[in-house]
């Protein structure tokens, strides 16, 4: 019983001062829409490596080189002149470097068709997301006239 008690106790220690750390990451300030944006192409990226690792369980390189190549460059070229400038170049550059690895894990699975290379690869662009999501934070700026419903939501945390 008495280590079930310290067990509790170091728990509810460390938790509270993981809930006390203060969340250092950048703010980027963006419209609704492209705050849309990013986050959709941020759920693809994460479909897409899901779909990978699938592919990866069953040997199929094929499919892993299509969900790679789809993830690669060609989806960074979408239309995006909305986010140009709104967006620091360190965080354009992480994210255009995210999509040349698809196109370099989509060529090397179609030509090597070695797993265990794709899952080296695949776990080395994941660090770009890591990365990313341990420097920036991405909120919309209110739409005047509006409730500031993102403001009054940050003090309950």
């Amino acid at each position: 019983m008495q280590k079930f008690r310290i067990f509790i106790t170091c728990l509810l220690i460390s938790t509270s001062t993981i809930a006390a750390d203060k969340d250092n990451r950048k703010i980027l300030t963006l419209s609704e829409a492209q705050r849309s944006h990013v986050m959709e192409e941020m759920r693809a990226l994460l479909s897409g490596t899901r779909n990978i690792l699938a592919a990866l369980s069953t040997d199929d390189m094929a499919s892993v080189s299509k969900y790679a190549s789809s993830l690669g460059m060609g989806m960074a070229h979408k239309p995006e002149d909305h986010l140009k400038g709104a967006l620091p170049k360190e965080f354009m550059q992480l994210g255009m470097s995210l999509h040349r690895d698809f196109d370099q894990i989509a060529a090397d699975a179609q030509s090597q068709k070695d797993p265990k290379l794709t899952l080296r690869q695949l776990s080395g662009s994941m660090a770009k997301c890591v990365a990313c999501h341990d420097t920036y934070q991405i909120r919309a700026v209110p739409v005047s006239g509006q409730p500031e419903q993102a403001l009054k939501h940050e003090h309950h945390h």
